[in-house]
């Protein structure tokens, strides 16, 4: 019999991430807020509110409780909005053990404090193996069957290998990392750059604009993610690149579909309400806009998003001012900005992404 696993969230991804695991004949513990979801999942193995149709595994459980999942499952998956997050970290807190397995699979930033996801399950829960989930991992085309990938970083072996028993299979791949702050930069960060290749789609820009964009955003994520502690060559892999393509391009992304929608004109409270699920691009706009201001990292693309979002600034003027900036040499701004990294927060490995 196989060790149940649970999942903390039954939105888009909880879901989704569920139903991998089934798929590899782990029973699944899934905690829901609605006890309407519950009582459909268990009872008609659908969640229509975000997984539509879909036909979930009868390996799939779900509750209201948190505390049947924590006291019941040696690996716990946290995929929470970051809003939110640290509350439900304190109460998962109060159940968990010392040597259970916790990964999170949220992609934000908390504000005001800035923390990642990691940083706040530290702080909130006694456990020490922690893991972080991360890549180019669209809903809607996993459940579609669709090959995909992803990265589960930690600097503990044992989180890495236990992840990879639960969710990797024929067509979906896990691969270790031992950076877990660049993988969760890195997750983060591109909600921004999500949201600018939006843009660009909703004005009808054709791909020469997009990949302008997501080449230099690229830049920004990993000049912003080095300088605090994360690998560069994380950046350029699949939770870093790959997770950037994916969500700049797909009309199922929710950071990429507000881009669109405040091109086409529509309030970016508007745009938002019209969106199901939380935008972490909103948050994560903020939370790196200030920390960026405050360390003088050079982020363009970001402090253009965050004065369209947050001031009010128009599409058209900001184009002009992304246009106007002064780089005349593609590497000079990435070699400057972090040439003399000194304050590194965790240690340095050689391979950041590698085959188990």
């Amino acid at each position: 019999m196989k060790l149940p696993v649970g999942v903390i969230g039954g939105g888009s991804w909880g879901t989704t991430l569920a139903a991998l695991i089934a798929a590899t004949e782990h029973p699944v513990k899934l905690w829901c807020r609605d006890s309407k979801v519950v009582q459909e999942i268990n009872a008609q193995h659908t969640n229509q509110a975000y997984t539509g149709a879909y036909l979930l595994s009868g390996y799939i459980q779900a509750t209201t409780e948190i505390k049947e999942v924590i006291t019941t499952c040696d690996l716990i998956f946290m995929v929470i909005p970051s809003r939110s997050f640290r509350s439900i970290a304190f109460e998962v807190g109060k159940w968990i053990q010392g040597n259970q397995l916790l990964v999170s699979a949220t992609k934000g930033l908390e504000l005001p404090r800035v923390k990642t996801m990691s940083e706040v399950l530290k702080e909130e829960t006694c456990c020490k193996k922690i893991g972080v989930l991360s890549g180019p991992n669209i809903a809607t085309d996993i459940l579609q069957g669709d090959p995909s990938g992803t990265v589960i970083a930690s600097p503990y072996q044992e989180v890495i290998e236990r992840v990879r028993d639960v969710l990797n299979q024929p067509r979906f791949k896990v691969y270790g990392n031992k950076d877990i702050r660049g993988t969760e930069m890195a997750g983060a960060l591109k909600n921004i750059i999500a949201i600018s290749c939006g843009i660009a789609e909703g004005m009808g820009l054709k791909n020469n604009a997009k990949s302008f964009l997501i080449t230099r955003g690229m830049m920004e994520m990993s000049r912003y993610g080095c300088f605090f502690g994360g690998e560069l060559q994380t950046f350029y892999g699949l939770s870093g690149m790959g997770d950037l393509i994916a969500t700049c391009f797909s009309p199922h992304s929710r950071n990429q579909t507000l881009g669109r929608h405040i091109a086409q004109g529509q309030k970016v409270e508007d745009a938002v309400k019209k969106i199901q699920g939380v935008v972490e691009g909103m948050y994560s706009t903020q939370a790196v806009f200030h920390m960026a201001k405050k360390f003088h990292i050079f982020m363009p693309i970001t402090e253009s998003i965050y004065r369209i979002l947050f001031e009010g600034a128009t599409v058209e003027n900001e184009i002009k001012y992304l246009m106007e900036v002064r780089i005349k040499f593609e590497e000079g701004s990435l070699r400057t900005s972090y040439a003399d990294l000194t304050h590194t927060l965790i240690p340095k490995y050689p391979i950041p992404e590698y085959l188990l």
